[in-house]
């Protein structure tokens, strides 16, 4: 390890001690950053709250330091009426482990290091609980196992195929490191989970649309962290047969792909849970105009419920649902559905206000759709505002609620709900959207804070949410928030974000030097930095926004301060990323990929203000009334030419937009894709432009010893004066 340490040293003791406001030198960060990651590659294991493990099981009745680790692991196959779910287990867990570079066979014959499995109520089973003094509760019938690992082998004991499976994925997380530093950690210990769903919603709506494959790799990656189910959301890109016009072309799940995922995901016990949106959110349907006439509003969001023609395109959609879709719930969403009372149902609005027609359609909904064997999940946001209304709604009927900031104060979302007797899920968000890098700081405390609350509050899942809202999100950037919901509804009460952040690399990727860590707290403390600023943080807009505008202008002054704190803390954490890499056996590294684009797109953020004020600043002295030497064509060489500023600020889009396409591609479909890189597109036409105001300002300075005007160039009068007032106060 200490080879992969060497760079980043080396870059830290050559960087210069720069002086930043509130902020070390990037040589100080480099190094603090480099003892951190050596701190959290290996700690020894004393105490259950030591494991790095994700989630963190609920009882460590033993634990000591990890051991090197040598050999062959063998697993026993397995042969009774359980054969099918108990061979896909054993392939499972023999992929994963060769993938790791663990020699892993199937050896019915122990040998080497083995790993053998037992149903609760077997002679071996017992004499193992009772050997142990372990006790296999209630509570651990459904998904709960118990794991004994030692130098000898392992042994995990279940009452189920699911407590089997994840006895089996956390063994895999025992064994980490390779070849030569391959290490074990022995452990026993009794688990089960704290909630009985645990989920993540997939955005499937609202830009990217992921392959079929990569779905699998989503579906396989829950399981590993004990999610068990996956519910992608839908407004538009589901195909249907009776509704051929709503789906966009290649741009929509088909149901050939929908059984697909289905018959994949069960494997994995993992529950594919559809939502298709039945009230708001219909505006890619409502714009055609087939479907215009059932819109609250021209070319609107919302059904109208006055309309009959709703409630008969709501059954034949999910008629189809029902028909690839075989779980028993099916979540009909029924948020945001702010037009309401502002088209068609402002008359009844104006008589009965927003609630009774809202919860009275809700019923609707439900009564159209009920079935045997289906229950319907659908967001609380606007009927908890009318806690009186929501009594009257179907008591099997199972509303989520969702919040995606704060850290206390949730259950105001809950109790109206449980109040009437319903069953409660919370969603909690991982932060992504609107971002070109998620704001994991926010997204933790959320997760950690609502899932405690819904605990405590009796709710019996969770469901995880990402957005897609500005259609450009890649989901390989958000699996710590992913991962952390898995850890928060898995253990019970207030889950640890320090000790998921000490696990993550470990776990996620494979990474034994902590160097991935270290880049996600620089990622966290670029964000932090830009928040100071009050500019916002890693966002769309920021990333997009023209310095030389109005509102460029507002943010570059706020942000001034700390445009060279974020660019070290983003740049460093490229560094490590980079570092991390030169492991043999690191996994998930289409995400490592992302992680970099996030980092090179905050480093952009921090590059394009601060060339933008430089090449002010150096227009401002131009125009210096004071100024003692003419201006020569040097003067402007610094803006624009070989390595000029302006080629720079044109090269960022175009390194972040090859970057971005290379991410996308490795999880999407095409679809949607071009309405991305058409703003990568704009940006670096704008900067051109500007380039060759520049080139022609240049030329005929050459020829007539004549500046350009600042409006020429683009740069506004408002940051001029404000640098010319800069300029003299240094003077004085």
């Amino acid at each position: 390890m200490r080879s992969l340490r060497r760079p980043a040293l080396l870059l830290a003791l050559a960087l210069p001690s720069l002086a930043m406001p509130g902020a070390v030198s990037a040589a100080t960060i480099l190094q603090d950053s480099l003892a951190e990651g050596a701190s959290a590659a290996a700690p020894p294991v004393r105490r259950a709250a030591d494991l790095r493990l994700i989630p963190m099981p609920r009882e460590v009745v033993d634990a000591d330091a990890p051991i090197a680790f040598r050999g062959v692991i063998t697993i026993d196959a397995g042969a009774d009426d359980r054969a099918a779910a108990r061979d896909f287990a054993t392939r499972d867990f023999i992929d994963a482990m060769r993938e790791r570079g663990f020699r892993t066979e199937l050896g019915p014959v122990a040998r080497g290091w083995h790993v053998e499995r037992h149903r609760l109520g077997s002679p071996a089973a017992q004499d193992l609980l009772a050997e142990r003094h372990l006790a296999f509760d209630d509570a651990m019938q459904a998904e709960g196992y118990v794991l004994i690992a030692d130098r000898r082998g392992a042994h995990v004991i279940a009452a189920t195929d699911a407590g089997e499976f994840y006895g089996l994925q956390t063994l895999k997380q025992l064994l980490t490191g390779s070849g030569d530093r391959a290490m074990l950690q022995p452990v026993v210990l009794r688990d089960w989970p704290a909630m009985r769903w645990r989920g993540l919603q997939d955005d499937l709506s609202r830009g990217p649309v992921p392959t079929l494959e990569f779905q699998k790799r989503q579906i396989r990656t829950l399981a590993a962290y004990k999610l068990n189910v996956f519910s992608p959301y839908f407004e538009h890109t589901l195909e249907f047969t009776s509704h051929p016009l709503i789906a966009p072309p290649y741009g929509a799940m088909s149901q050939a792909d929908v059984k697909e995922l289905v018959a994949y995901a069960a494997r994995y016990h993992v529950m594919v849970i559809p939502q298709q949106q039945a009230f708001g959110h219909l505006h890619h349907v409502l714009k055609q105009e087939l479907y215009a006439p059932l819109a609250e509003t021209p070319h609107g969001h919302v059904l109208a419920p006055g309309q009959r023609g709703s409630l008969e395109l709501t059954r034949a959609l999910f008629a189809e649902i029902d028909s690839v879709f075989p779980a028993p719930f099916v979540h009909i969403g029924a948020d945001e559905t702010f037009e309401l009372g502002k088209g068609q149902t402002k008359p009844a609005v104006d008589s009965q206000t927003i609630g009774p027609v809202y919860v009275a359609y809700l019923r609707d909904i439900e009564r159209t759709l009920r079935r045997d064997g289906k229950r319907f999940l659908f967001w609380g946001d606007i009927a908890m505002n009318h806690p009186a209304l929501v009594k009257s709604l179907p008591k099997d009927m199972i509303a989520i609620g969702w919040e995606y900031g704060m850290r206390s104060g949730f259950d105001r979302y809950l109790k109206p709900f449980r109040d009437a007797g319903m069953e409660t899920w919370v969603a909690p968000g991982v932060s992504s959207w609107n971002r070109v890098w998620p704001n994991f700081p926010v997204a933790l405390a959320n997760i950690q804070g609502f899932v405690r609350e819904g605990q405590a509050g009796g709710s019996t899942g969770m469901l995880n949410t990402t957005w897609d809202d500005n259609g450009d999100a890649i989901f390989n950037q958000t699996w710590v928030g992913v991962l952390f919901g898995a850890a928060a509804s898995w253990q019970p009460g207030e889950s640890s974000i320090p000790q998921f952040q000490r696990s993550f690399g470990l776990q996620f990727h494979g990474d034994t030097a902590g160097l991935v860590d270290a880049a996600h707290r620089h990622l966290d403390a670029a964000q932090a930095a830009l928040q100071e600023s009050r500019a916002g943080d890693a966002s769309s807009y920021l990333f997009f926004v023209d310095p030389y505008t109005e509102e460029g202008v507002v943010d570059l002054l706020r942000l001034r301060p700390v445009l060279s704190r974020v660019r070290i803390h983003a740049e460093s954490a490229l560094v490590f990323i980079a570092q991390a890499r030169a492991q043999r056996h690191l996994r998930e590294r289409d995400a490592l990929d992302a992680m970099a684009l996030g980092a090179r797109r905050i480093d952009w953020i921090g590059a394009k203000f601060q060339f933008a004020d430089e090449i002010a600043q150096s227009f401002a002295r131009t125009q210096d009334p004071t100024r003692t030497t003419p201006v020569t064509w040097v003067d402007l060489a610094d803006l624009s030419g070989i390595n000029g500023k302006l080629q720079d600020l044109r090269d960022g889009y175009v390194l972040t937009r090859e970057l971005f396409e290379r991410s996308w591609r490795a999880e999407n479909r095409p679809y949607w894709l071009q309405n991305n890189l058409a703003r990568y597109d704009v940006e670096i036409a704008t900067w051109v432009q500007r380039i060759n105001a520049m080139d022609r300002a240049r030329r005929r300075h050459a020829r007539e010893r004549r500046l350009p005007t600042a409006q020429e160039l683009g740069i506004p009068a408002s940051l001029l004066a404000a640098q010319v007032r800069a300029g003299n106060g240094q003077r004085k």
